[in-house]
């Protein structure tokens, strides 16, 4: 009964040693939680940028609007889509 114990306990130890070592070197082991947490701060940070650009895009897309229709944008936007120019304009090309 006694070699019985001693292998179970060899047994368990060794188990126990491989988890150990697979949490500590193991492909996602704690090196592997660094960079994990180096990419979630570059995501956050092109998430933060992106939100911005979406604000920025809304609040535009909100003077379109039927009930809140800003005629100077309308006017801006129709005139660069079209090309066209009132005689007397000042037209300065830039390159986007």
């Amino acid at each position: 009964m006694r070699r019985f114990d001693l292998a179970v306990t060899c047994v368990c130890c060794a188990l126990l040693g491989y988890f150990a070592w697979h949490a500590w070197k193991g492909p996602r082991g704690f090196p592997y939680q660094e960079r994990l947490q180096a990419k979630v701060e570059v995501l956050s940070g092109k998430q933060t940028a992106i939100a911005t650009q979406r604000q920025q895009l809304e609040e535009k897309v909100a003077l379109l609007r039927p009930e809140s229709i800003d005629p100077d944008l309308l006017d801006e936007m129709a005139r660069g889509q079209l090309q066209m120019a009132r005689p007397g304009d000042l037209v300065v090309y830039t390159n986007r």
